[in-house]
């Protein structure tokens, strides 16, 4: 009984088909509109807009021409030190005196003009074709600008575009205190380098290894922003950068700028 009198109740109410429909609240026309439009400008800012991306890697201060390995052409005794380790040599300079077995004296020269960066040679110590004596870089005057070259990731090598500004963390110089030096990109190596290609450039087979890490880097070259008025002759973050000249063969973290990408370059294959 009790569902015929609900069946009933069904019949005589009135089907209300001229009633408006609600298919939304005005909240729910606001909450789409605004998702609409959120959605269509991350549209427009993946077509049109960029990301800039960096990356970090270690650096050596060095001069452009890099640095070479002096080493004995004879066996025989060390009589003689006739250099110091910093001093700048002209091209055919003696820097050694070795004594061979037969008696004879033979002069070990710089083969080309700089400055010895180490002296692996001591006074009496016995040396034999081929033995490391000295690093000499090749730079022919101390006013001889400085570079960075930085041993950048070879899967990042190719994104670093030329002229981009780098940021160099300088060892000797804390950036918390004094900044970081300023600089662009001038040059990117086309090949990857080995630790001995590296140590045969900076004149130190264990620096070598060091800047390799446990890949092949590629060598980029950073042309110093140069500011004659600072006490270091370059730029830096900070109004003066450091109270003194940075010298050649310091460590340096550099931060490089790897070329904008738009964003919808990410989605694509």
């Amino acid at each position: 009984m009790q569902f015929r009198q609900q069946a009933l109740a069904k019949l005589q109410s009135p089907e209300e088909l001229d009633l408006p429909v609600r298919l939304a609240r005005p909240r729910g026309w606001l909450v789409l509109c605004v998702t609409l439009v959120a959605t269509a400008a991350a549209c427009v800012w993946a077509v049109t807009g960029s990301v800039a991306s960096t990356v970090t890697a270690q650096a050596v201060l060095t001069h452009g021409q890099g640095s070479y390995v002096l080493q004995s052409p004879v066996s025989g005794q060390v009589t003689a030190v006739l250099a110091e380790e910093g001093e700048r040599l002209a091209a055919g300079s003696p820097v050694l005196k070795v004594r061979t077995g037969s008696g004879t004296t033979t002069l070990v020269r710089a083969v080309a003009a700089g400055r010895i960066t180490t002296l692996a040679a001591a006074l009496g110590q016995i040396v034999s074709p081929g033995t490391d004596v000295a690093a000499v870089e090749k730079a022919a005057h101390a006013s001889d600008p400085l570079y960075a070259t930085v041993y950048v990731p070879a899967q990042n090598a190719a994104a670093v575009p030329a002229g981009a500004p780098v940021d160099l963390t300088v060892s000797s110089a804390p950036a918390e205190r004094y900044g970081v030096l300023r600089g662009r990109v001038a040059s990117v190596d086309r090949s990857a380098q080995s630790a001995q290609q590296i140590g045969a450039f900076l004149g130190d087979a264990r620096l070598g290894a060091q800047m390799a890490g446990k890949g092949r880097p590629v060598a980029v070259r950073v042309r110093l922003d140069a500011a004659p008025g600072t006490p270091s002759g370059y730029r830096w973050s900070s109004a003066d950068g450091p109270p003194f000249r940075i010298e050649s063969m310091t460590l340096a973290t550099a931060s490089i700028r790897l070329a904008d990408q738009r964003p919808v370059d990410w989605l694509l294959p």
